[in-house]
Formats: structure tokens, sequence, C-alpha cells
């Protein structure tokens, strides 16, 4: 495996060394709970394939029958939502997150308001992940699956890194690569994350694997830039099937760490480019959240409630922003009026400063140099820990576990 520089992380340890960090600790906070561009995507042309059904007021699929498999439930939920060229808008869920009055209802909402997206809601598949979850997605939507892990309980809160909370995110990853394999092409979405506008038409036409950005550098092909697995769109060929299977097996060579943290490594990894599976990276112009806000509300589609901590603070900031859209929708149609328009979030989600410490609080993971995390990991034993140091007039940045020491 080589970085993008050509250092082979293999060697990483022995061939260069980081000088130990003093203020090194184990801290138990997560960015990637936070979770969870300008090179302009070329859209879709008008008469794309991509043809969707007329928005219909419908009763929750019939739930499973005894008789039958999890893996017949799957394939019939998928056909009933997939488009006509097999694509699905899927999200997935457990109890913690579907509550009446939470997470859930702000996501469905988004679509109902948004621009265009009502018609979408036809094509999103909820994954529950417990009953609790499933029970309450039949009660709201159409499209319910209820994925099922042998002995797995992943109904309530999970800390992050906790064993409970990466089995849930690689069970997740696994999934999808199941989905791929059955031939549908998919959105995956936060539940967290707000439609505002259909994001179809904002795709590259060349990207097998198209992923949000916590930081997003301006070249959709640069593989610095620091992705968020809370949104993207795969395209299922054997690229991206062989993609999902190398980026799963990578899990028993980086034990411990979360399945976003491994993405950001094995990005540079040989095997990826011997894959050919060709990665894109969205523009937070477009597909923006609370790490680097979409600013302008002409052009978003996507905003995602990332870099924030606790359940309650993400649901005061995703009720003030669908709060937002609908001000900015009132407006009239004029564009230099509606230009002025801004968002007023994060309030509850703004960045925490910790000066006891001489720390920042981040609030999500910055760009990793697979190189340098390696030779933290092994010399330090920190597992949830990335380093960045070639912001320009910046110090190098240890991160660890959501703090930033400079």
């Amino acid at each position: 495996m080589k970085s993008s520089g050509g250092v082979n992380p293999a060697d990483a340890v022995t061939r260069r060394c980081l000088s130990p960090l003093p203020f090194l600790m184990v801290v138990a906070l997560s960015l990637t709970l936070l979770y969870h561009a300008a090179t302009p995507a070329i859209p879709f042309p008008q008469s794309s394939s991509v043809r969707l059904r007329r928005p219909t007021l419908v009763a929750s699929d019939p739930p499973p029958s005894p008789q039958e498999s999890q893996d017949a439930r799957l394939e019939r939920v998928l056909r009933e939502a997939a488009t006509p060229d097999k694509t699905v808008i899927l999200t997935s869920l457990n109890a913690f997150w579907s509550t009446p009055g939470s997470v859930l209802d702000l996501f469905l909402e988004s679509f109902r308001i948004g621009d265009g997206t009502q018609e979408l809601l036809n094509h999103l598949v909820v994954v529950a992940v417990d009953e609790k979850a499933y029970a309450r997605c039949l009660a709201v939507h159409r499209h319910c699956f209820d994925l099922k892990s042998d002995g797995a309980d992943f109904s309530g809160e999970k800390v992050f890194n906790s064993p409970e909370y990466l089995d849930m995110m690689w069970a997740r990853l696994d999934f999808l690569r199941l989905v791929l394999e059955k031939g549908y092409s998919f959105i995956f979405s936060d539940v967290d994350v707000m439609w505002f506008r259909n994001p179809m038409p904002h795709f590259y036409l060349d990207g097998d694997f198209q992923i949000s950005c916590d930081e997003f550098f301006g070249d959709p092909k640069n593989l610095t830039n620091w992705p968020n697995n809370g949104f993207s769109y795969v395209k299922s060929n054997r690229r991206s099937i062989e993609f999902y299977k190398f980026w799963y097996a990578s899990r028993e060579r980086f034990p411990g760490v979360h399945e976003q943290n491994v993405l950001n490594i094995i990005k540079f990894d040989p095997v990826v480019r011997q894959i050919g599976v060709r990665i894109r990276f969205l523009s937070t112009e477009r597909f923006g959240g609370f790490c680097e806000i979409s600013r302008d509300l002409n052009k978003v589609c996507t905003m995602h409630a990332n870099c924030c901590i606790g359940l309650g603070k993400k649901i005061d900031d995703l009720k003030a922003m669908l709060a937002d859209w609908k001000k900015f929708t009132s407006l009239p149609q004029d564009l230099e009026i509606r230009s002025r328009f801004s968002w007023s979030v994060p309030q509850s989600c703004r960045v925490v400063m910790v000066p006891e410490s001489h720390a920042k609080f981040l609030a999500f993971e910055i760009s990793i140099s697979h190189f340098d995390w390696v030779s933290l990991h092994q010399e330090h034993g920190c597992r949830n820990l990335t380093v960045r140091s070639d912001w320009p007039g910046r110090q190098p940045v240890a991160v660890v576990a959501g703090l930033a020491w400079f």
C-alpha cells in the first residue's frame, strides 16, 4: 500500500519517526459520530435514464412472512423501490434514531419540503437494524427492510468505537456490498442528512464510487479530500463490488478502526488502483454539512448534521435547518434577494473550544496521511488518530478521537 506521495506505509515506522506528542492522551469522543466541492459536477442530461415515479400515498409494504428468507425480503424490497435503471436510495437507523419526533421524522420531512424531492421517497428504503426501528418505519414509510444480524443488538445508542458501534458500521458496509452484488446502484444517506434538491443530476458521469466530504479541496479526483461516509452514490459494477469487498476485508488489517477511517487509508492502496474503481469526491457546494457549510441555498442538494455531538443538539439544528429552508423557499423569485439568504446553523452544534488544555475541538477528523497514521498507531497504540501537516502556515496537527493538538 502506498500513500498518494508514493510512501509505502508498511515501512512507515522504520522509515520515518514522528516525535512523541506531549499532549497525546486517550479520549473517548468521536468525530465520526458527528459523522457522523470547486470543480462542478458533470450533470446527467435532462433525459437521464433515472426516471422517477410520481409520489404516491400508500401504506407500507406488507411485513415479511415467517416463511420469507431475509435474502428474499431484500430482493422484494429493492425491486419495489428501485428506479427503472435499478437505483435505490438507502438509509439505516436503529430505535435510538427512529422515535417519534426524532431524526427519522426530520429526514422524511426534508424530502417532502425539498425542491423536487418528494417523489424520491418512492425509491427510499429504510434499513432498520432492530425491531423497534422496523416497526416505526412501517408506521411512517412504504419501503422498509429489517436487517438482522445474528446475536447483535443494535437498538440503543452506540458509543463511538465501542465494539458494538464498530460492528454496526461494518455490518452496514457489508450490507451495501450485498446490494451492489444484487445489481442495484444506490445512494446511501445517513438519516441526519437533509435532502433539499434531487442530487442525481449532480453526480459525476465517470464515477463508480462518489462520496461526500467533511473537507473538499476543489478537485473531485484528489484523494486527499476528507470523505464522509454519510452520503455516497455507488454504481453497481465489477469495480465497485470488488472495491467494497476489499474495503470490508481491510477490517482485519486495522482492528478497532472505524470503516470511514479505513476508507481514508485504503484509498491510497495500490490494490484500489488495480481494481480500477473510479473514486470521485462530491463538492460541499452542493453536498454540504456542518463541517463545511453549503453556503449557496440556490445550489444546495443535501446538508449533513456532521461535526455535531449529541442527539439533542443534532435535532435542534436539523429543525432550524428545515426552518431556514422554508424561509428561503418563501422568498420572492429574485436571484439577488435569494443569494443574500444564509443558514442560521450550526447553532447548538458549534465548534467547542477547550482553552484550558490548549486544544481545539474540531468536531471532525482532519484528512489523513496514512504513513503518519500508521506511525502513531503503532508507536502510541492510538487507534482513532489521524495526522495532517500540509496546511500552509500551520504546524502539524494530531487528532486524537476528536481533539486537535497544535
